[in-house]
C-alpha cells in the first residue's frame, strides 16, 4: 500500500509519510510518551524537522530527550535582541552539555532600526497592537525564515500554560507556514511533570526560573510572578490573559481534524 500523501501547501507540492488524519494521530498520541512522539517525528520528517526553542523549562527538557535519539534534530532559536542575560547563559550551557549546534535567527536589521527610530524603545507597552507589531518584527518574521524548507517543527507548548492554549493538539497543520506539520509533544504534560523530569536528569535550565519566572521572553516584557498568580502572568503583564501570544502560535487548535498528513 502506498503510505504517502501529496500535500499542496503555499510552498509547493511535497510528500510526507503516513496518510492519517489529525484526529487519528492525536488519538493515537494521547497515551504516548513525549519520547515516543519525538521518535515518530524523527522517523517521519527528519532531516526536514526542527525544534523551535526559547530555552524555557519545556524547551531544554525536549533538547535532553532529543539528545537520546538519533539522528540529531535541528535546534533553532529566535534572538530578538532583547533577551535576558540568563537566557544566553543557559543557551551556552546547553550547547556545551549536549554538544549541539544552536541556529539563531535575528530580526531584520532595517526593520528594528525603523521601529526604534519611529516608535521608540517601549512602544510595545502602549497597546496590544503596538506590542504585536514589535513581536511581528522580532519573532514572527524571523520564525518564518527559520521554517523555510522544513516539513515539520516542534515546540514545548503545554495546554496548562495559558488560557490561549487549552485547545492545543499534539499534532497540527501550521497553515501560517506553508501547511507544514507542527508538533507539541508536551501538550498534555503538567508543570510538575516538567520539573520532575528536569531534576531527575539534571537538565540545565534558565536561572530566572528560580527567581519566580515560570515563563520567560524578552527582558522588558517579562517579570517574576507573585504566589498564586497564573504562570503566564509575568508575560506582558499589562495585558489581559486572552491576548498573551506573540503571534508564533496563533493557529493551534484550528486545523481541520479530518485533514490528512
Amino acid at each position: 500500500m502506498d503510505r504517502h500523501l501529496e500535500v499542496l501547501g503555499t510552498r509547493g507540492q511535497r510528500q510526507v509519510p503516513f496518510a492519517e488524519s489529525l484526529t487519528e494521530l492525536n488519538g493515537r498520541f494521547q497515551s504516548a510518551s513525549p519520547e515516543e512522539i519525538l521518535r515518530w517525528a524523527i522517523d517521519t520528517f527528519s532531516p526536514k524537522l526542527a525544534l523551535a526553542n526559547s530555552f524555557g523549562a519545556e524547551d531544554v527538557l525536549l533538547i535532553d530527550m532529543l539528545s537520546r535519539l538519533y539522528p540529531p534534530t535541528k535546534i533553532l532559536t529566535l534572538d530578538t535582541g532583547r533577551l535576558p542575560e540568563e537566557t544566553y547563559e543557559v543557551m551556552e550551557r546547553v550547547r556545551e552539555r549536549y554538544k549541539v549546534s544552536i541556529e539563531s535567527y535575528f530580526p531584520d536589521r532595517e526593520a528594528v532600526e525603523r521601529l526604534e527610530r519611529e516608535r521608540g524603545f517601549y512602544s510595545f507597552r502602549r497597546s496590544v497592537e503596538e506590542r504585536k507589531f514589535c513581536c511581528g518584527i522580532r519573532k514572527v518574521e524571523p520564525l518564518g525564515r527559520a521554517l523555510v524548507g522544513l516539513d515539520a517543527w516542534m515546540t514545548g507548548l503545554r495546554r496548562e500554560q495559558a488560557a490561549t492554549r487549552t485547545g492545543l493538539d499534539i499534532v497540527e497543520i501550521d497553515e501560517a507556514h506553508g501547511s507544514i506539520v507542527k508538533l507539541n509533544p508536551l501538550a498534555g504534560w503538567t508543570e510538575q511533570q516538567v520539573w520532575d523530569y528536569i531534576r531527575m536528569h539534571n537538565v540545565p535550565y534558565n536561572a530566572l526560573h528560580d527567581r519566580g519566572y515560570p515563563s520567560i521572553g524578552c527582558a522588558p516584557c517579562t517579570r517574576a510572578i507573585q504566589p498564586g498568580e497564573d504562570i503566564r502572568a509575568g508575560r506582558w503583564w499589562w495585558e489581559s490573559p486572552t491576548t498573551k501570544e506573540c503571534g508564533l502560535h496563533l493557529t493551534q487548535g484550528n486545523s481541520d481534524p479530518s485533514r490528512k498528513i
